[in-house]
């Protein structure tokens, strides 16, 4: 996983919803799917979470269709993953083009 380490500028993917991410977990088989929710308000302490029952900050939609929850620890992020950098223009160009209904 990309760490930063001080104030330099991390290069490669940053974990965040909508990345495709790798689980790993000691007790479960390796999973792989993507990131749908950052739960970090709960985690951090104060924010909801309880003792016997720790709130996990990632939620992931893994690709056999389940949902499950993660750490930041148990996730890898797939590093074939190319998160694309939204972009208005063509974005609006996507969803302008060709006719629609009430034109």
């Amino acid at each position: 996983m990309v760490r930063n380490s001080g104030n330099r500028p991390v290069d490669g993917p940053v974990l965040t919803v909508g990345v495709r991410v790798l689980v790993r977990r000691s007790a479960a088989a390796d999973l792989t799917g993507v990131v749908v929710e950052d739960y970090a308000v709960v985690t951090d302490p104060g924010g909801g979470g309880h003792e016997w029952a720790p709130v996990h900050r990632w939620a992931i939609a893994v690709d056999d269709g389940r949902l499950i929850f993660a750490d930041t620890e148990d996730l890898t992020i797939d590093p074939s993953f190319h998160h694309r950098t939204p972009d208005p223009d063509r974005d609006q160009a996507a969803r302008t083009s060709g006719r629609h209904r009430g034109e």
